[in-house]
């Protein structure tokens, strides 16, 4: 507005605006209607009015000192929970069993990293020949994993990047380590989630990238890329409908032909069964995500 007038030269810095949310948290009250803290209320027992989740405030009270936060479960655990809990532009609900569930997380993996279950690949190891089938699957989770990461940190859907994180911890951590390749498995995937973890988590993150022996510091470190062959999704899942209505669905390589996709679509028997006896007037096929056999 300020350019339109001609009161400046410059244009905004910014293409867009996003809105935080706020952190609400129950509102509670004495038998007198005096707004109370939560730990008045934990402490006051059965006389208190639990009333609904509201925007922290001072005036009613509901707010959570963050160095009682900070002292008992860390900045870093406190940052994950928020930035996992939901979208940036969001309310969050502020819960003792959002913040114990977030520390569990970050102990879990703070005890895969310190205390493996078996010595991982040196640093730089090469991928070996022979490896197993899970190791290859969980190769590709990893370049996966980064793909989708880098993608949610750009678009501020740090939700998502979080849940993902934890989606590949969880397959770390049931890796059979008897298979072959497990340990150059390890080093990957432990480098990759530490990385990955560091805009969330930067203490526990530059902590780790030490003990795993990295002297380079980890914000000195450049992000992590992935393989686009090995990112990219070998299968889909495609719902088939008649009239609207599921009946069945493909796993099949992303971009089959629609006409292949059209005969295994009829070829289901739940889907022969829906259209018995019954003239098909047109399938609709919207590639790698439905097709629709209209009767």
């Amino acid at each position: 507005a300020l350019k339109q007038c001609g009161s400046l030269d410059v244009k905004e810095p910014f293409a867009g605006l996003m809105t935080q949310g706020m952190i609400c948290h129950e509102t509670y009250q004495n038998a007198d209607g005096d707004w109370i803290t939560p730990e008045e209320a934990e402490a006051a027992g059965d006389g208190v009015n639990v009333g609904r989740s509201e925007k922290m405030s001072k005036s009613k009270k509901n707010v959570v000192d963050p160095a009682s936060i900070i002292d008992a479960y860390g900045a870093d655990t406190a940052r994950l929970f928020m930035l996992s809990d939901s979208p940036p532009d969001r309310d969050l609900d502020w819960t003792d069993s959002g913040i114990d569930g977030a520390w569990r997380y970050v102990n879990r993996l703070w005890r895969m990293i310190t205390e493996p279950k078996i010595a991982i690949a040196a640093i730089g190891e090469a991928k070996p020949d022979g490896v197993s089938d899970a190791v290859d699957a969980a190769e590709k989770a990893i370049h996966k994993t980064v793909a989708a990461v880098s993608s949610d940190l750009d678009k501020f859907h740090f939700n998502k990047a979080v849940a993902r994180i934890r989606e590949l911890t969880n397959l770390l951590d049931d890796l059979n380590v008897d298979d072959a390749g497990a340990a150059w498995l390890l080093r990957l995937g432990f480098d990759t989630v530490v990385h990955l973890i560091g805009p969330m988590m930067p203490h526990m993150a530059e902590e780790a990238w030490a003990l795993l022996g990295h002297t380079t510091p980890l914000t000195e470190t450049p992000w992590p890329t992935f393989d686009p062959e090995l990112a990219a999704e070998q299968t889909v899942t495609v719902g088939v409908q008649v009239n609207g209505k599921l009946r069945g669905t493909l796993h099949i390589p992303p971009g089959l032909d629609e006409a292949e996709v059209r005969e295994l679509a009829l070829a289901q028997d739940r889907v022969q069964l829906a259209i018995e006896g019954r003239e098909i007037r047109k399938v609709i096929v919207v590639p790698d995500r439905i097709v629709n056999v209209v009767v």
